[in-house]
């Protein structure tokens, strides 16, 4: 009779360890969210954060208090959740260069991609421009790659540094024009427009979003879209003017660590697709941002794509860090 009470009693305690991870999936979340952001406030990635944090707060009926973590390209405010207790309190809200170029351009990182990281969302996708200031001269594409060719390594232009959407993209516009452009790296957006508009550079290729206020004060020419976008009607994309395959995609993402339980991870995940559906037309008229509906395990298989994407690029360009 001791015996058999006794096995009761384990197996009614092996039960409720089993389960009370469900258990704490199934009340997920019960206490506030940390969303990491690994760069400054005021940027694009850090706006779209607070947007899907306000979103996910008014469903899930917790606050998801958005943290921002800059420096080292956006290495600390990743490795700050890669290395995060795996609980499903803190995620990452990033652009893809801390996921889809740093892994590449850099090489020692203290986080593995792949190991600590796991996708939830790709979130948003950003519309680049191509702006040229307007004291150059220059209203089409054609004629700004004429002016290039005439003129190899005269033209300036700025970003936040090489591994980043903006200076790749030039990179991959002289690859597909052959011309070549002299880069001037800064530590954030805001200056490199000053000197844009003050004359000290010729041209950028960055986000719409930052980029329109200045193409509708007639500052500065916008020369062509990655992709095209209803706040800049009139100019055509890259395709557009015969350049076909020239993509330098920006995104925002979510990310989890690695330990995560996936139950959590696919909550998150179908929470952010109905809170993007509800911002959707702020997003895109406001910051110029198209949500993109995947699954954990779409957005897995198109980072893994865009990795390879720019390994190649990167290594056949012998590009490498600052």
């Amino acid at each position: 009779m001791h015996l058999r009470n006794a096995c009761a009693a384990a197996l009614a305690a092996a039960a409720v360890l089993i389960g009370a991870p469900a258990a704490a999936e199934d009340s997920w979340p019960s206490h506030p969210v940390r969303l990491i952001v690994p760069s400054s406030p005021g940027g694009g990635t850090d706006v779209f954060a607070r947007m899907l944090g306000q979103a996910l707060a008014a469903t899930l009926a917790q606050p998801f208090v958005i943290e921002n973590k800059p420096g080292a390209s956006g290495n600390i405010g990743t490795d700050a959740v890669a290395h995060a207790a795996p609980d499903g309190y803190t995620f990452l809200v990033s652009a893809n260069a801390s996921l889809a170029i740093n892994p590449v351009l850099q090489k020692s990182l203290s986080y593995d991609i792949e190991k600590d990281l796991a996708p939830v969302a790709r979130g948003v996708m950003a519309v680049n421009v191509l702006i040229i200031a307007a004291p150059v001269g220059v209203r089409t594409l054609a004629e700004f790659v004429a002016l290039a060719k005439k003129q190899p390594g005269a033209l300036a232009y700025g970003s936040a540094g090489t591994g980043t959407s903006p200076y790749l993209g030039v990179r991959k516009l002289e690859d597909a024009t052959g011309t070549s452009f002299l880069h001037v790296p800064y530590k954030g957006v805001a200056p490199a427009y000053q000197d844009l508009i003050g004359g000290r550079l010729q041209f950028m290729y960055t986000d719409l979003a930052s980029a329109l206020p200045h193409v509708q004060s007639g500052k500065v020419i916008a020369l062509a879209v990655d992709h095209k976008s209803a706040l800049l009607p009139q100019v055509g994309t890259f395709a557009d003017a015969g350049l076909g395959s020239f993509d330098a995609p920006t995104s925002f993402s979510v990310m989890a660590g690695a330990g995560v339980p996936k139950p959590i991870v696919d909550k998150l995940a179908a929470e952010i697709a109905k809170a993007l559906k509800t911002i959707a037309p702020r997003l895109e008229r406001q910051q110029a941002l198209e949500p993109v509906y995947d699954t954990p395990e779409q957005f897995a298989e198109s980072l893994r794509a865009e990795r390879a994407m720019w390994r190649e690029f990167i290594q056949r360009k012998g590009i490498t860090a600052d």
